[in-house]
């Protein structure tokens, strides 16, 4: 809480826990989405790639890919998290997520935003005249509707997280959420989700060297 402090946010609206814990919906989403991971994680789908179209929340993810590596990864066991950039990783990645090896489950996110970008009508070739009277925002929305239906045609696993509102309240439901899947997975998986036992190694023997 000390860095949200630091950047002037309200840090007691991140703490909703306890009221959390009594919200059925919350609970009960978190249960299945618990319980899906586990079930693909035995099939041997183990990287969690995550579909981010929000660049502000890049942050967020790097915060996740340490929580599920360094929780999870032990017993020669665990899941590797990737951030996957949208719509750009669309031109790179895509066509390995679609038909490559068959290891990974998805997540896709988005925050809803207010800004309405206009194209510059004036600078769009005659092919792409169908673009004129759509804002960046509604043509990112209908390129992430069109994945999601690929996913689901070729039958690839994947969920959907949509932030309606980026505040101190939405973040602390995220952080709780994403904290109480992994120590549950964690549990499920017959490991303890808050060591780093081969990391501490890295630390003595980088001592070691420099004494």
């Amino acid at each position: 809480m000390l860095p949200a402090e630091l950047m002037g946010l309200n840090t007691k609206k991140f703490k909703r826990f306890n009221k959390l814990i009594t919200n059925k919906y919350f609970v009960n989403n978190l249960l299945i989405n618990v319980e899906t991971l586990y079930h693909l994680i035995k099939r041997k789908k183990t990287n969690s790639i995550i579909l981010n179209y929000d660049e502000s929340s890049n942050s967020l993810f790097k915060w996740y890919q340490q929580l599920v590596a360094e929780s999870l990864g032990k017993n020669s066991k665990g899941v590797l998290p990737f951030i996957s950039n949208l719509p750009k990783d669309n031109h790179s990645l895509m066509q390995l997520y679609l038909d490559g090896n068959k290891n990974c489950f998805f997540t896709f996110f988005d925050v809803r935003t207010q800004t309405n970008t206009k194209i510059n009508k004036k600078k769009i070739f005659s092919n792409y005249k169908y673009l004129k009277r759509h804002s960046l925002q509604s043509i990112k929305q209908a390129q992430k509707q069109a994945t999601k239906k690929v996913f689901k045609i070729k039958n690839i696993p994947f969920r959907s997280f949509e932030v309606l509102k980026k505040n101190e309240e939405s973040l602390g439901e995220l952080f709780t959420f994403f904290m109480m899947e992994t120590i549950l997975l964690g549990k499920m998986m017959k490991l303890n989700p808050f060591d780093q036992p081969s990391v501490e190694l890295i630390k003595k023997e980088t001592k070691r060297i420099l004494i």
